[in-house]
């Protein structure tokens, strides 16, 4: 219901905008409310209240509050209001964390198990791994670089865009790339991109679809973030980055099977070497 809303707001009268703003803003609270109480918050009549209601498809307002009571059921909205200036701590901690588990949750929801299978076998048989990012997007590839440098083939991570730029015209086949940016927009990394294909690399883009990033691509992933991340800092874009480099990395481990565990328990020793008893 609340996608629904957020879908369908852009062509509602102004009045109607108003309403939708309210329910999105606070919607665990407008199934509690009378539709006097929700036309006061949103400073519109009843009527406009109703007009709404039937704008999104319902009959009125106690199938409108039934349906949003349905869709609020797990306890997580899937669309959120930002952060404003004025919020308040718990404000903050309930914003960010419904943002974060709200993208998790639609993400899981809408990526392609056929393409996650796709990456994992791309993954599970390359000779080398470079993994590039800018930004916040270069804190998750440096990420997966941990991640993945314990699983066999050989991993650098670059956040630099000459480095990633001169190492491209030196991949060759068998070799694959992660590339990683929520925008699919940095000119770089495109370009990048595009000369490791040229080269013969495989590139698995961690990106919004059909942006030119993901166009390059061999196999794209595209997490199902709203985020505006010109405010602010980037938060869900890229916790939801995070667990897809989780996914791909846990499931080259279960392909390597036997042959990987002797290398993790050589790890996981020498990390218990370095504990305080």
């Amino acid at each position: 219901m609340l996608s629904r809303i957020e879908t369908l707001k852009d062509q509602m009268r102004r009045s109607e905008r108003k309403v939708a703003d309210c329910v999105l803003a606070r919607p665990h609270e407008v199934i509690n409310d009378s539709i006097a109480t929700l036309a006061s918050k949103a400073d519109v009549s009843e009527p406009t209240v109703m007009r709404f209601c039937r704008a999104i498809g319902c009959s009125g307002f106690q199938e409108f509050k039934l349906k949003l009571a349905q869709s609020l059921v797990s306890g997580v909205p899937y669309v959120h209001s930002g952060v404003a200036p004025d919020d308040g701590p718990q404000e903050l901690i309930t914003k960010i964390f419904e943002s974060a588990a709200a993208s998790l949750l639609r993400t899981r929801s809408q990526l392609d198990p056929q393409r996650v299978g796709q990456a994992v076998d791309l993954l599970s048989h390359v000779r080398r791994l470079e993994i590039w990012g800018h930004g916040a997007s270069g804190i998750v590839a440096l990420d997966a670089q941990h991640k993945f440098f314990r699983l066999g083939p050989p991993v650098v991570a670059y956040t630099d865009a000459h480095i990633h730029a001169m190492s491209a015209a030196l991949l060759e086949p068998g070799d694959a790339i992660i590339a990683v940016s929520h925008s699919g927009r940095s000119k770089e990394l495109v370009a990048s991109t595009r000369l490791a294909r040229e080269s013969g690399a495989a590139v698995i883009a961690i990106t919004a679809a059909d942006s030119p990033l993901a166009q390059t691509a061999t196999v794209t992933l595209s997490p199902a973030v709203e985020e505006d991340t010109g405010s602010y800092i980037p938060m869900s874009s890229r916790i939801v980055d995070l667990a897809i480099i989780d996914v791909l990395a846990v499931g080259v481990a279960l392909r390597r099977g036997p042959e990987l565990a002797q290398r993790l328990e050589k790890t996981k020793r020498i990390l218990t070497e370095k504990h305080l008893l």
